[in-house]
């Protein structure tokens, strides 16, 4: 079986002769492995199972000083966090979309580099990602605090504003599934370290329709769902199973029991992360990480997992420990003989 092919199982919730995995990393964590590895794509040593298509987030325009500037006008203060940073301003002061104008989401650069992924990595799972898909799109358009207000005060604009969110989204949907890919990955984080964000009230009056409409879309063209949401959201596992998800990600250990939910859901809902990154990536030792990845293996053994740390791994995590969870799935009974 291809990697393609032990993915697809893994989401139809088979049993397979060993568990996938995509791990991701971090700008600081990256270079550790690019020097250690001695080459730029580390995707090659990694073996990841996940081919991640598109722009997730949107492409930013370096504006100097640690800040950038997003698709949707949003400026970005990366002075702490390197990857993504923090939101600068307000695009939308008012509780309104008058004169707001959304980028182009068919523009070729989201796309242009699909076929070049596809040729050099054509045995993996092919993901179009599109991350801030709904919630996170709006807040960092609205701000936060304004958002919470409108979901009480204005709520007709908040249905607008995802709507018209939802409506982008689905132009790329449109575009992604005329090249030949598996699945679509939306990433939008709703939870807290207890709890929801907004509450489970709020959740399933404004997001709910809207997920719906959008995994929607997606299943009818044959594809798998999956998606990001970082925090405690497990409340939420049966209404996105039946909004049509396949694979939720991150699962975070510090936040739900994974050791209870994967077998309860399998079959009905893949699992994709569990390695902790709040605690044994940053703090454990390389026996610890090898330890608690053997564990996450042995209960994803029957079906419906794919290992990866529960979060992309930051630069504060000791290269022997990146190189623990690397090493030990790569070891796994049946890998190399199933590759």
């Amino acid at each position: 079986m291809t990697k393609r092919d032990v993915i697809r199982s893994v989401l139809q919730g088979k049993r397979t002769a060993y568990v996938p995995w995509s791990i991701g990393f971090t700008r600081e964590a990256k270079a550790k492995l690019q020097a250690h590895y001695g080459c730029e794509d580390i995707e090659v040593p990694l073996e990841n199972h996940l081919l991640r298509l598109g722009n997730d987030i949107g492409f930013f325009d370096d504006l100097g000083d640690h800040r950038v500037r997003d698709v949707f006008g949003v400026v970005w203060d990366r002075t702490i966090d390197k990857d993504i940073g923090n939101v600068e301003g307000c695009v939308l002061p008012r509780p309104t979309l008058d004169g707001c104008q959304f980028p182009d989401p068919r523009a070729l650069r989201y796309f242009g580099d699909i076929p070049r992924r596809i040729e050099a990595f054509p045995d993996r799972f092919r993901v179009f990602q599109i991350g801030f898909s709904l919630y996170e799109r709006a807040w960092t358009l609205r701000g936060m605090e304004n958002l919470m207000v409108d979901l009480v005060e204005h709520p007709g604009f908040v249905h607008e504003l995802l709507g018209a969110i939802v409506d982008y989204n689905l132009a790329q949907v449109e575009v992604a599934l005329r090249y030949d890919i598996d699945a679509v990955y939306f990433g939008d984080d709703w939870g807290q370290q207890h709890g929801l964000q907004m509450g489970p009230r709020h959740w399933r009056t404004f997001l709910y329709p809207a997920l719906r409409r959008m995994y929607a879309t997606v299943r009818e063209a044959g594809k798998f769902v999956m998606i990001h949401s970082c925090g405690d959201v497990d409340e939420l596992f049966d209404d996105l199973i039946q909004a049509g998800l396949n694979c939720f990600n991150p699962f975070q250990p510090e936040v739900m029991d994974v050791w209870t939910l994967l077998p309860k859901y399998r079959g009905r809902l893949a699992f994709f992360g569990g390695l902790s990154t709040q605690r044994t990536l940053p703090f454990g030792t390389p026996d610890d990480v090898r330890e608690e990845t053997r564990r996450l293996l042995a209960l994803g053994a029957d079906g419906g997992y794919i290992f990866a740390p529960a979060h992309d791994v930051e630069g504060d995590v000791p290269l022997e420990n990146m190189l623990a969870a690397i090493e030990t799935v790569q070891s796994q009974p049946g890998y190399r003989s199933g590759d």
